[in-house]
């Protein structure tokens, strides 16, 4: 799979098929429309193209900050990559391309740049300034600048869209089984290991503490999760906390894996979490002691999962 960064930079000399959209999650459902279209290029001697977007276009035309999305842009890529996409094209969002009208969207960009002999979109796709222009108007133009249109039917749309709701609720109610179930893959969290207060060695409990440079990313509700990670090529098992850490005063919200049977020097990495599942809520215990027990639990709880699951 070839990436662009933007449609005026796609090379591909070959004509295309293309598909338009967020695909935030790259979930079951994603990946059903992106198989279609993958076999539709096979059949139709067409390069694969998928266009999307970023920053989100909720990011750049609303004040809106509470955008939670379930894939950082780079999550995106890797998960785009194993489906036999042919071409990613990662288009700015702009005000200013925001404000395009549609026989310039199309023109300009799915004809001139990234050469559409077919687009396959759902049937409420709306483009062009104001988002005005129909999937009608879509077919209007195919006849004028020589492509098709294929139509993604609203039972399949919806399915789509109630994947990528039913994920959302689940991972802010702390359910990664059915996340995971809607996903095909683990939830992922991508950052970099980062100095904490080190209260996890005073109760024999070394954390890595994950620092998300993506504001925009979805965390999971505060809570704990039995998780993996690859380390320097092995798979390493652990369990993360997410929370404020409320039994030692904390305030700030925290991302800390405690490691099973690993003792390395983490800071720095990059780091990639997966989460497997939820063990407990966070809690706020009495004292000190009563939290390193309920440590000990989480560990046990992980273990045994991890021995019938792993």
């Amino acid at each position: 799979m070839k990436e662009y960064s933007s449609a005026a930079a796609f090379t591909s000399g070959r004509q295309t098929v293309v598909t338009i959209g967020t695909f935030d999650g790259v979930h079951i459902g994603h990946k059903a429309i992106l198989h279609r279209l993958v076999a539709t290029a096979k059949k139709e001697d067409l390069d694969s193209v998928l266009l999307t977007f970023f920053p989100h276009p909720r990011m750049v035309l609303q004040t809106d900050t509470s955008l939670q999305l379930i894939n950082t842009i780079s999550e995106k890529k890797e998960l785009l990559q194993q489906t036999g996409l042919d071409h990613l094209v990662i288009h700015p969002f702009t005000h200013a391309f925001s404000r395009l009208t549609a026989v310039e969207y199309v023109r300009d960009i799915l004809v001139n740049k990234l050469r559409a002999k077919k687009i396959i979109i759902g049937y409420d796709h709306r483009f062009g300034r104001n988002r005005t222009a129909t999937i009608e108007d879509l077919r209007d133009f195919g006849k004028t600048y020589h492509f098709e249109v294929e139509e993604i039917s609203a039972q399949e749309l919806d399915e789509v869209a109630v994947s990528s709701t039913k994920i959302r609720r689940a991972l802010l109610a702390g359910d990664i089984t059915t996340a995971n179930n809607f996903l095909g893959y683990p939830f992922m969290l991508t950052g970099t290991v980062i100095k904490g207060k080190r209260i996890g060695r005073t109760l024999a409990y070394p954390t890595a503490n994950l620092h998300i440079a993506e504001n925009y990313k979805l965390i999971p509700k505060n809570g704990v999760y039995v998780v993996r990670s690859n380390i320097d090529g092995n798979t390493a098992y652990g369990i993360t906390s997410i929370g404020t850490n409320p039994t030692v005063g904390g305030t700030e919200t925290t991302i800390e894996t405690y490691f099973l049977d690993l003792d390395m020097d983490l800071y720095n990495r990059s780091l990639r979490i997966e989460f497997l599942t939820h063990i407990r809520d966070e809690a706020h215990f009495k004292d000190v002691d009563l939290l390193k027990q309920a440590i000990e639990k989480d560990e046990q709880f992980a273990r045994s999962y991890l021995d019938t699951h792993e």
